[in-house]
């Protein structure tokens, strides 16, 4: 089963910048920039432990998860040795990209971003599964994590 980070923290090993983490107006914590960040910049790796699809398939079936599709085997579990990229929120309208690297899963700046703006990236989930409801507020909000 799912198990939550209920200790969120950042490692600096994996980090390009200085971030924070606290409560957020989207879901329980955010990763906040602690400086500012230029555009098109790496900011964080998305790291955790890498399982299997049946294996995903088994800790997917929480309420929350920290799981990222790295390919069509294999999916890092954020719960367990994240970065503390697990943490960043959902946005419709994102300050952040992902890149899958070389097998890695890179969060790159989308543009300038603030000291002291939460940091946020479009989880992108698919259509066809279960509809999960956003709350990121923005003006762009589709009204749902999933695409439509």
């Amino acid at each position: 089963m799912a198990r939550l980070v209920s200790r969120p923290r950042i490692d600096p090993r994996y980090t390009a910048f200085r971030l924070k983490i606290r409560e957020s107006r989207i879901h329980r914590f955010g990763v906040y920039a602690a400086e500012d960040i230029p555009a098109n910049r790496k900011v964080i790796e998305y790291t955790g432990e890498k399982i299997s699809r049946k294996e995903t398939k088994r800790r997917g079936a929480g309420s929350v998860t920290y799981l990222f599709t790295l390919n069509d085997y294999w999916t890092l579990d954020g719960a367990i040795g994240g970065s503390g990229a697990e943490i960043i929120n959902h946005s419709c309208n994102p300050n952040l990209r992902s890149w899958n690297f070389k097998g890695h899963i890179l969060y790159m700046s989308k543009r300038p971003i603030r000291r002291g703006e939460e940091l946020t990236v479009d989880y992108r989930f698919a259509p066809e599964i279960e509809r999960v409801t956003c709350k990121c507020g923005a003006n762009s909000c589709r009204g749902t994590i999933n695409l439509k």
